[in-house]
């Protein structure tokens, strides 16, 4: 039994859409990308699953093909994301009463892409759910589109056909093929993983910066 909905297991979309399916694939991860709403989608587990296919023959686009469509699906993902954040973000961002959109995001936002960088970017593509709203709230953030779609890009090729890649080696194992349900599991696992690298390393400046303080004000006493 799929720990998905049949609707939003990997396996089930792809092979219920036959021919259809690099189309659908294709569909899916620029939504996922781009598309507020498609923030619950399973790209990670769908890019595997894919690779998979590809390596038995389920999918009979080369390999090679359905990494390039996918990763340019991903990045023009990004693109219509930033855009639509650049263009109704000022207007959602700016409402005094609104629960939802709330200037205070678009400020953590500018500190998170100050603080992490280039670095942000590229995580991002493997954070579920925040590689969709991160690319809008760029655009809200009116972050330099040509350093943002740079680093978009390399995150992409990263996620997008490394997944599709590492699903079609692996796929070529016997155990793997058998356990697909435990490889999305992983896959889901290790997608957040990021996340709670980065939470301990803001725990432990946080920690830090009360102990750095006072050090700095001892030596200023010391001076004195």
């Amino acid at each position: 039994m799929s720990f998905l909905p049949a609707w939003l297991d990997p396996e089930v979309i792809l092979r219920g859409m036959g021919g259809w399916a690099l189309a659908v694939l294709c569909l899916i991860i620029f939504a996922e990308c781009g598309l507020l709403v498609g923030f619950f989608l399973p790209g990670d587990s769908l890019l595997f699953v894919a690779g998979l296919f590809v390596a038995t023959g389920a999918i009979a686009s080369p390999l090679w093909v359905v990494c390039v469509l996918v990763t340019v699906c991903a990045f023009v993902g990004n693109v219509c994301g930033y855009w639509i954040g650049a263009k109704a973000g000022p207007a959602l961002f700016n409402k005094p009463n609104s629960k939802l959109f709330k200037k205070e995001y678009v400020d953590k936002t500018h500190e998170f892409f100050d603080k992490y960088g280039a670095r942000a970017i590229v995580m991002a593509r493997f954070v579920p759910i925040v590689r969709t709203f991160i690319t809008a709230m760029a655009g809200v953030g009116r972050m330099d589109a040509k350093k943002y779609f740079t680093y978009s890009a390399i995150g992409g090729v990263l996620w997008a056909a490394g997944l599709t890649v590492l699903g079609y080696f692996l796929g070529e194992i016997p155990f793997v093929e058998q356990n697909i349900e435990g490889m999305l599991i992983l896959i889901v696992l290790l997608s957040i993983v990021p996340i709670i690298v980065e939470l301990i390393k803001a725990r432990r400046e946080k920690k830090n910066l009360p102990e750095a303080s006072a050090d700095a004000a001892t030596e200023i006493i010391e001076r004195i």
